[in-house]
């Protein structure tokens, strides 16, 4: 059975973005900013295209947020994806539900060459993914 929290995200997925709050490296002190995510099942993932990102950088070092979708409030854990299989499921995800960047992400794709020009350090992935512990009602 889905917990009280899933089952009231569900009824706000649909949304494009959320609110996060995410707490400071340094101080500690709280900050907001609206971005993108994902739900699927009983996941909920954040992601950005730019790993630099001052909110990523914070989740890392700070994994403990809070989120708002619509009116409904969430408080959690981050976990950053590293595994490869679970990062090609979350990079589907952002394609169907953001369906509209799909060439952005392909042109970027065929620039790349694949692995090939990063790994000989050409280019780089900046995208970062993080799953979302949702914490129990």
């Amino acid at each position: 059975m889905a917990s009280k929290s899933f089952e009231r995200l569900r009824r706000v997925g649909d949304r494009q973005t959320l609110r996060l709050t995410h707490y400071g490296r340094k101080t500690g002190r709280p900050y907001e900013v609206t971005i993108w995510y994902l739900v699927d099942d009983d996941r909920l993932y954040l992601v950005s295209a730019n790993a630099a990102r001052n909110w990523v950088r914070n989740v890392k070092a700070r994994p403990a947020i809070s989120l708002r979708v619509g009116d409904e409030v969430f408080n959690g854990n981050v976990r950053a994806i590293t595994d490869k299989q679970e990062r090609e499921k979350v990079n589907g995800l952002v394609e169907r539900k953001y369906w509209f960047v799909i060439p952005m992400l392909r042109l970027g794709r065929l620039l790349r060459l694949g692995r090939f020009l990063a790994s000989i350090g050409i280019i780089s992935d900046n995208s970062v993914a993080f799953e979302v512990i949702l914490a129990d009602d």
